[in-house]
């Protein structure tokens, strides 16, 4: 019996596989991230009660405004809408029924997936740090990666409609969820998929109209652009910013003049290869290393990447280990191993503070693991047979 056997055998031991056990895992995080936040200032949700706020005011969803909170909101219109029921709570309840329904939905969602109970349990128990980080951001990362999982599985069930919904949700939020289109080959009913992508894109376009103005609306999409492009430029160097494969070349590098294209360009290309492949789409386990690859890139090649973007990669680098059909090796493990204590444990106080300050941080080299991750995982899609009878 191999390691990576042994370790879904403990997964499946009762403590750690019962429902109960994980459900209440999964309702505790929020509830200790919502007690740390709202003793300090929890500076995200008011930005994003303030996108409610101003819509209804068709006042500018982008400009500053420091009476309220610091920095600036850089999510869509039709994210006033999401954020609508929880602005109208008592502020603390809010704050804690936002993080319980972020961390819900990325329960059900690693639930959903076609995998045994065993590999969903370890994958809940190994992500469950880095959601705790993102938890106390109170961000929409961990609905990001809840929607691309949704895209998925709803796709793997013939359910194009609502896959479009879910991959639609994310782009009108925060755009990363546009990487979703990289499943539409394995769409049964690729017209229909179609269809229902038109069909979400013109009601989530239009829906933020109705408590506000079609002018109103019109001219945010227009002031998104343009501070999404100030955003960019500004995460280059920042230090609790860009801390992808990209921010981690360039702040090693210290080199500002080169355009961030000679990585994303390979790094598309090299996305793209597997899906020559073609073969290989009757594979589940071949699909879901597609999913984890998503993941991954969507982080590492993002300026906007922060600590708490990580959920997302996180997601990603245990569907690499747990669902290939071939044993795993040492190296894979030492790889787990790595990725947790630097990519996971590395914002906290258990992680060496000057190790941190002076390396990680500087260095964006919290992307270093899943980089390496990434870059075995394509070698694998390009390379490897993924047929199995089961995952």
């Amino acid at each position: 019996m191999n390691l990576r056997q042994r370790v879904l055998q403990l997964f499946q031991r009762p403590f750690f596989s019962d429902n109960r056990t994980l459900l209440g895992l999964w309702l505790l995080l929020p509830l200790a991230a919502a007690l740390v936040k709202i003793t300090k200032h929890h500076n995200n949700f008011l930005i994003f009660c303030g996108v409610f706020r101003h819509t209804l005011q068709q006042s500018s969803l982008y400009a500053p405004y420091p009476d309220e909170y610091f920095d600036t909101n850089h999510y869509g219109p039709f994210f006033s809408l999401i954020i609508a029921p929880f602005t109208i709570l008592p502020e603390w309840f809010g704050l804690l029924a936002w993080l319980v329904a972020l961390s819900m939905l990325l329960y059900i969602a690693i639930r959903q997936l076609p995998l045994r109970d065993g590999i969903q349990a370890a994958t809940l128990w190994f992500c469950a740090h880095e959601l705790l980080t993102a938890l106390l951001m109170a961000q929409f990362n961990i609905a990001t990666v809840a929607g691309i999982l949704l895209t998925f599985i709803c796709l793997h069930r013939g359910k194009d409609f609502w896959a479009a919904f879910w991959l639609m949700l994310g782009t009108f939020v925060k755009l990363y969820g546009i990487v979703g289109l990289a499943f539409f080959f394995f769409s049964k009913h690729k017209g229909r998929f179609i269809i229902s992508l038109l069909f979400w894109a013109i009601v989530m376009f239009v829906a933020p109209m109705l408590i506000s103005s079609p002018d109103f609306i019109l001219s945010q999409y227009a002031e998104w652009y343009q501070s999404l492009t100030a955003k960019n430029a500004e995460n280059i160097f920042a230090g609790g910013q860009n801390i992808s494969l990209l921010g981690m070349v360039r702040k090693i590098s210290g080199c500002a003049t080169y355009s961030d294209l000679w990585l994303l360009v390979p790094g598309l290309a090299l996305l793209g290869l597997p899906f020559l492949r073609w073969q290989q789409f009757q594979h589940l386990a071949f699909r879901l290393a597609i999913v984890a690859s998503v993941l991954m890139f969507t982080v590492l090649f993002s300026t906007g990447s922060e600590s708490s973007t990580y959920i997302i990669a996180f997601v990603g680098v245990a569907l690499w280990y747990w669902t290939v059909p071939w044993a795993r090796t040492r190296w894979d493990v030492v790889l787990m191993v790595f990725a947790f204590l630097l990519t996971s444990m590395s914002p906290s106080d258990l992680f060496p503070a000057y190790i941190r300050k002076t390396w990680v941080v500087p260095y964006a080299l919290k992307a270093l693991p899943i980089a390496i991750i990434w870059l075995q995982l394509s070698w694998e899609l390009c390379r490897r047979d993924y047929q199995a009878s089961e995952i």
